[in-house]
């Protein structure tokens, strides 16, 4: 039943093969969960919510976030959907679960001065393929704001020298282009260049491989953005997310339309991008203050 659960997400919910990856990760957690703990066979329409309920006290046991449990939730919450909707099960023992509260903790975007000192740091490195590859990594994160699993899907073939864009595959499949700065232009043909002579450059072959000649995944290119970043700033969270959310932050600092900013960043809505004006309301306001006639009257 979850090979077509699978193919259920990925043909007619058109999900990416990572997202997908992931639901299944998350219920094959709580089938395990079950088998090792309540019985030693799994019967979907006879597990109750009291079963699912010992399943997230043990998450939260041993120090998971709320955030994550919820996400665990939400993926074995979709697969009774689909049980229902095969007429598997008749009833959800979901349906009526509130997930758990989670603290909003704003996310600090790095400064364009940190963001400059690490391009520039790795500007004066550009000596083989692996601190080109490293730079190229960086400066399409801040040029572009694409999302880590986008970047790391990137192919040859995404990539349009002639004219300055980059075609992105994002959630749901969805596929979007986006321009490139002449500069980044530039960087890309010598990566390419040096790609060639140490690979055949074959179009679907990955834009980004490791060390060792292999694709990158998601824990390189963390480590890659945490271990440059770990250099020019003490802020806690040195991610991939967070140079996006300084692409989005800068572009709307500088007077960049949302409605285009949201086409860039892939949102299917336009609350999913206004969270990036949040720094920016604190600096109006201070701005208001100061200069609104009103505010000077005693």
């Amino acid at each position: 039943m979850k090979q077509k659960f699978e193919d259920y997400l990925l043909i007619e919910r058109n999900y990416s093969k990572l997202t997908v990856s992931a639901y299944l990760a998350d219920i094959n957690n709580f089938e395990e969960f079950y088998l090792k703990t309540i019985d030693n066979t799994i019967i979907w329409s006879k597990i109750e919510y009291a079963d699912i309920r010992s399943w997230l006290v043990s998450l939260l046991e041993v120090g998971m976030s709320h955030r994550s449990v919820n996400r665990k939730v939400a993926s074995l919450k979709s697969f009774y959907v689909f049980l229902q909707k095969v007429e598997e099960v008749l009833v959800n023992p979901l349906s009526k679960h509130k997930s758990l509260k989670v603290e909003k903790k704003a996310l600090l975007p790095f400064s364009e001065v940190e963001v400059s000192n690490v391009l520039e740091l790795l500007e004066n490195q550009l000596e083989d393929f692996k601190s080109l590859r490293d730079r190229l990594i960086v400066e399409l994160f801040y040029v572009t704001g694409i999302r880590r699993a986008e970047l790391i899907n990137l192919k040859i073939s995404s990539i349009d020298l002639s004219n300055n864009l980059i075609k992105v595959v994002g959630k749901r499949n969805k596929e979007r282009l986006i321009p490139l700065l002449n500069s980044t232009n530039v960087l890309l043909i010598r990566y390419l260049e040096i790609y060639r002579e140490e690979n055949l450059l074959d179009p679907e072959a990955p834009l980004f491989l490791t060390n060792k000649g292999v694709k990158i995944y998601e824990t390189f290119v963390f480590r890659l953005i945490n271990s440059y970043f770990s250099k020019v700033s003490v802020k806690i969270q040195k991610s991939p997310h967070v140079l996006r959310h300084s692409f989005a932050t800068h572009l709307l600092k500088n007077g960049a339309d949302l409605n285009a900013v949201k086409e860039l960043l892939g949102h299917s809505s336009l609350a999913a991008t206004q969270v990036y004006t949040h720094n920016e309301i604190s600096q109006l306001t201070k701005v208001y203050k100061s200069a609104h006639p009103r505010t000077k009257k005693k």
